[in-house]
């Protein structure tokens, strides 16, 4: 048996405790909301006091994301320093297919497609459409969207436009910025940007599918700037269902290609949308949305369903924030079960943050248990020799 503490995700926080004896049966704690706000943060630690109430204080992990800055990170560490046990970093996006797996009860390899808006990466950048091969605390990235650049950095994710701008230098069409997007936000704001991109100033790389959900959310005239969180996503999705209600639509397959180290690439569906034949009426828009995201999902589940068959894996977990999205995800679903794949998805957690304790503490409590079968393996007696 092993207890394990995992302290959440940075937003929409949740903690767990995770008793692996009982596995289907986790304690969680109330959602604490974002640590940006200090409030959550002082919830989240009254939350982990109360869980390890409930165990007389007898864990042997915590678990926590990888990001070294959050305030989950440095209170799970300062726990594991008082209760002298083992601190374990998990990577957001495999937390986020360990938590599918965990609930299906699955210990054999899986292919994970985690899409979302943000998680650190162990390559130290800002990761969110990732294919995994997931085998139980070990995971390999095995492919993912094409980076975009942030300019300005975290801001570009609360304005579209920027998102756009970033689009349109990696279509390379740089000069289409302040045109294109000065009407909207200010020439000068534009010109900015346009030159941040072109020199490479604060533009960190992003792999985020929420990123490029902004980039043609922007591009298409249906959104700014974001009020509220995944406010150009629910633009985009509704234009998209618009059109849906009442039109069939075949995906293009020169919209998106594939690099030879696994990078989905969508920039020709965006030169689709720069010519001459630029959606501009409302319906030219809906349907430009929708085919964003058909050619989105039939470009990643295209990906996945190679590298299934090159691993010998038949079963996919999705996880991530962008699985709130139906159009997305049945799209997802459908082309993956054609390929012959069996799919999971979360049955009663949250497909989001606020369900990511629970994957944190299934590679967790992974790794402790293998930690321990080596140890008795170590020291069990060696028989005498006849």
């Amino acid at each position: 048996m092993a207890r394990i503490l995992a302290f959440g995700a940075f937003l929409k926080n949740a903690a767990c405790l995770l008793n692996t004896d009982v596995p289907e049966a986790p304690i969680w704690s109330a959602v604490h909301g974002d640590l940006s706000d200090p409030a959550a943060c002082f919830a989240l630690s009254e939350s982990i006091q109360s869980l390890l109430a409930q165990v007389d204080h007898r864990i042997d992990a915590v678990a926590h994301d990888l990001h070294p800055d959050f305030f989950s990170t440095h209170l799970a560490l300062q726990v594991a320093q008082e209760h002298q046990v083992a601190a374990v970093a998990v990577q957001h996006h495999h937390a986020h297919i360990a938590s599918v797996v965990a609930e299906h009860g699955v210990t054999h390899p899986v292919l994970g497609l985690a899409l979302d808006g943000v998680g650190l990466g162990t390559d130290g950048l800002a990761w969110g459409s990732e294919v995994l091969l997931v085998n139980g605390e070990h995971f390999e990235r095995v492919g993912h969207l094409l980076p975009l650049a942030l300019p300005g950095g975290d801001v570009a994710a609360r304005e579209p436009w920027r998102m756009a701008a970033a689009a349109l230098h990696a279509c390379g069409k740089t000069e289409q910025i302040v045109p294109r997007l000065g009407p909207a936000v200010g020439e000068q704001a534009a010109r900015t940007i346009a030159t941040m991109l072109q020199r490479g100033i604060n533009c960190p790389a992003t792999t985020a599918a929420g990123r490029w959900f902004d980039a043609a959310a922007g591009l298409l005239g249906l959104s700014v700037r974001q009020e509220m969180e995944a406010q150009a996503a629910i633009a985009l999705e509704q234009a998209a269902a618009r059109w849906l209600q009442t039109h069939t639509l075949e995906t293009r397959p020169d919209d998106w290609c594939i690099t030879k180290d696994g990078q989905i690439d969508l920039r020709p569906l965006f030169a689709s949308w720069l010519g001459k034949d630029q959606p501009s009426e409302p319906a030219e828009v809906d349907e430009a949305a929708a085919r964003f995201h058909l050619t989105l999902a039939d470009a990643l589940t295209s990906h996945t369903a190679s590298v299934a068959k090159t691993h010998g894996i038949h079963d996919v977990a999705l996880g991530g924030g962008c699985f709130f999205n139906r159009i997305l995800t049945q799209r997802i679903v459908s082309q993956l079960e054609r390929a012959g794949l069996s799919v999971m998805q979360t049955k009663h957690l949250s497909c989001g943050d606020a369900g990511l304790a629970m994957g944190q503490a299934w590679v967790a409590a992974r790794g402790v248990t293998t930690a321990c079968c080596k140890k008795q393996e170590r020291n069990r007696p060696v028989a005498p020799m006849e």
